[in-house]
């Protein structure tokens, strides 16, 4: 589902609801986790997942809503509008001490939304078996401890290998297998139901052929 405009985060969740598709990718511009609920930031101007959560709550009545957010930098923005709520379980694998200069391990959450929120800062230079043994170890656990109703991801390809951005080394594959394990995560606890939404990625061919894997794996 390309589209120009955020609208279109909308319109995927009204589909995806409906039972007319089984999940759909947002190739949206621009990207929108650094967002806040009041400031753009880091080259977004609308937070599209933060907005698609609470649509799916307020709009459709669904409780728990995970984000999976794999992004080479932090997603500030989502994680300050729901670091509070109970039921946005919000989680980050990005590289750690580049910019926001967020996303600490220690950051579990405040208040009713303590242990719902799970920043995993991975080292520089690190490669795509450091992020998935990262995920078996505390993203598998947690999602499975919250079975979501629906499941949203932060699809950001600037973890891939050459990005100019990012200084993390993944493969395609791994943008697949991390695909793979959502798609089962939805199909097991959602219905199916799953939205994913570009973010980062700035080597245009590095960007296209991740994005191709992950797309691919979306639809096995």
């Amino acid at each position: 589902m390309p589209a120009t405009n955020g609208m279109i985060r909308v319109t995927a969740i009204d589909a995806v609801m409906a039972g007319e598709i089984a999940a759909a990718f947002c190739a949206v511009r621009p990207p929108g986790h650094h967002a806040t609920a009041t400031r753009g930031m880091g080259f977004c101007v609308f937070n599209h997942v933060a907005v698609a959560a609470r649509y799916l709550q307020a709009r459709h009545g669904l409780g728990r809503i995970a984000i999976i957010d794999w992004d080479v930098h932090h997603g500030n923005g989502t994680e300050e509008i729901f670091i509070g709520n109970p039921n946005v379980l919000y989680v980050s694998l990005h590289e750690q001490n580049i910019y926001p200069h967020t996303g600490t391990a220690s950051q579990r959450g405040r208040g009713p939304g303590l242990g719902m929120n799970l920043n995993i800062p991975l080292p520089g230079n690190s490669d795509g078996a450091v992020a998935l043994a990262a995920w078996d170890a505390q993203v598998a656990p947690a999602i499975q401890a919250f079975e979501p109703e629906f499941l949203l991801i932060s699809a950001g390809f600037d973890a891939r290998i050459g990005d100019p951005i990012g200084g993390l080394r993944w493969s395609d594959e791994t943008f697949a297998e991390m695909t793979r394990r959502c798609v089962e995560y939805a199909e097991r606890w959602s219905q199916g139901r799953l939205v994913s939404v570009l973010e980062g990625g700035y080597h245009p061919q590095g960007l296209a052929a991740a994005a191709v894997a992950h797309v691919l794996a979306l639809g096995q």
